[in-house]
């Protein structure tokens, strides 16, 4: 009677180790990147055809994916900028071996890039007040 007692006990694996711990939370394994920062808002802020004042940001880039043209200048961080109100034209021109990738602003808005400045001339802004436009009543005296 003793003996299939025994054998009953010992049925189970575990009971020659003792007691077994189970996990009370699932095995969440490891993070490679840890979400890092948030993004930058890096890209495109204007598009072709798009009208554009002076300061402007037309394109946040890193490293230079587009290189300034006519009427835009490029800030520390290769921000793309524009300096004269118009409207954005992307372009491409052979460089070297290859192709770049250009951004500029025309003033009016037939006009294409790159400007043919034999046949039509410099394209030219100036960003002064016309007072005689003032004194004529086409412009409210605030303005000046």
């Amino acid at each position: 009677m003793f003996l299939p007692l025994v054998l009953q006990v010992n049925k189970s694996p575990f009971s020659l180790l003792g007691s077994v711990r189970t996990a009370t939370k699932r095995a969440g394994g490891t993070v490679r990147n840890h979400g890092g920062s948030p993004g930058k808002r890096l890209g495109l802020k204007k598009f072709s055809d798009q009208h554009v004042i002076p300061g402007n940001i037309i394109v946040r880039q890193r490293g230079t994916q587009f290189h300034p043209g006519q009427n835009v200048k490029m800030g520390r961080d290769h921000t793309i900028y524009a300096t004269a109100p118009g409207f954005v034209r992307f372009y491409k021109e052979k460089w070297m071996s290859g192709e770049r990738k250009f951004v500029g602003v025309v003033l009016d808005r037939g006009e294409k890039l790159p400007r043919d400045e034999a046949a039509l001339g410099r394209s030219r802004y100036c960003g002064l007040v016309n007072l005689g436009a003032a004194k004529s009543g086409q412009l409210p005296p605030a303005r000046l």
